[in-house]
């Protein structure tokens, strides 16, 4: 399915107890390295409009199906998608291709591990490119605890925490539905509304906005979600909280140079004091909405690629 859209061919992997297939391309013993991870609900297939314009560059592009996804591994214990997990598995990568450090992208949920990464293993990453989800503060109280007081126990991330297997169910029974209504563009913020987002998306028989891809890239997506089922993915939510405390005492301030990109379309706000955490940042706002690789990949590409010229001429 892939193979016929213009994508790398796949690897199998082996890192840290598990497997994960890994779609490389450009070249490993002259190329800079990078490694690009998707968020929830992707797939590396995510990354299909920047991976060649990042080898012309002269980068060597890593991007994993994380631990989870697609046909990497799919370990049954919840605790094992916790950030210490997917971030040995990026440095499992690294060791893998003899690298001692890269510059990593991800996002959405991609972004999370790519923060937690740098925060767990700041020696392996020599820069950061995060999209959509900016660094998120610890702060004094557990993240899910701190949603549910404030956004209800219907709000989806609670949701898949307080009552583990429904919406993994509903998605399950509604692949093809759910996975067509997500990936839209131009949606009014409005009718996202609370709650049981995740399951009314799936339900929905009248989507709105506009797909961001056409019928045999959404195939890749569904194809690989049909196989895999959502519980693998699910659990990365399910970790919160645990993510909170193994974090308790890691030093909060990312030293690395970073680009955040953000959707000025987003759901997700723009965060109003990243450079207090991150405070080698630059940001850049694109004109559109959470999907931003996918959205607007042209204008995506050109800040990367801008970003990444002058950190090497710096």
């Amino acid at each position: 399915m892939i193979s016929s859209i213009n994508f790398p061919n796949p690897s199998i992997i082996s890192v840290n107890n598990i497997e994960l297939e890994v779609f490389e391309a450009g070249q490993q013993n002259f190329g800079k390295p990078i490694i690009l991870c998707h968020g929830w609900p992707e797939h590396a297939f995510s990354w299909r409009f920047q991976i060649p314009a990042l080898v012309a560059a002269g980068y060597h592009v890593i991007v994993p199906n994380q631990r989870g996804y697609g046909n990497s591994s799919r370990p049954a214990e919840v605790a094992a998608y916790d950030i210490e997990h997917l971030s040995a598995d990026l440095v499992g990568l690294l060791d893998h291709y003899g690298y001692e450090k890269a510059t990593f992208v991800g996002h959405d949920w991609g972004a999370m591990v790519v923060w937690g990464l740098t925060l767990l293993h700041p020696e392996r990453v020599s820069g950061v490119i995060n999209l959509a989800l900016p660094y998120q503060e610890r702060g004094e109280r557990p993240w899910i605890e701190l949603m549910e007081e404030f956004l209800g126990s219907d709000y989806y991330f609670v949701h898949f925490n307080r009552q583990p297997g429904v919406a993994d169910a509903v998605l399950e029974e509604n692949t093809s539905q759910f996975l067509s209504n997500i990936f839209r563009k131009n949606v009014p913020p409005a009718s996202f509304g609370k709650g049981m987002m995740m399951i009314n998306l799936a339900r929905s028989r009248t989507p709105l906005g506009e797909p961001i891809m056409n019928d045999s890239e959404l195939a890749v997506f569904v194809s690989a979600f049909k196989a895999s089922g959502f519980t693998s993915s699910i659990n990365w939510y399910r970790n919160l909280d645990r993510n909170w405390n193994l974090l308790a005492n890691v030093n909060p301030i990312i030293r690395q140079p970073t680009l955040m990109i953000y959707g000025s379309r987003d759901l997700i706000p723009k965060s109003n004091n990243l450079a207090d955490f991150v405070p080698n940042v630059k940001e850049v706002s694109l004109d559109c909405g959470h999907w931003i690789p996918q959205e607007m990949p042209e204008e995506t590409n050109k800040a990367i690629l801008n970003w990444l010229e002058t950190m090497r001429t710096a």
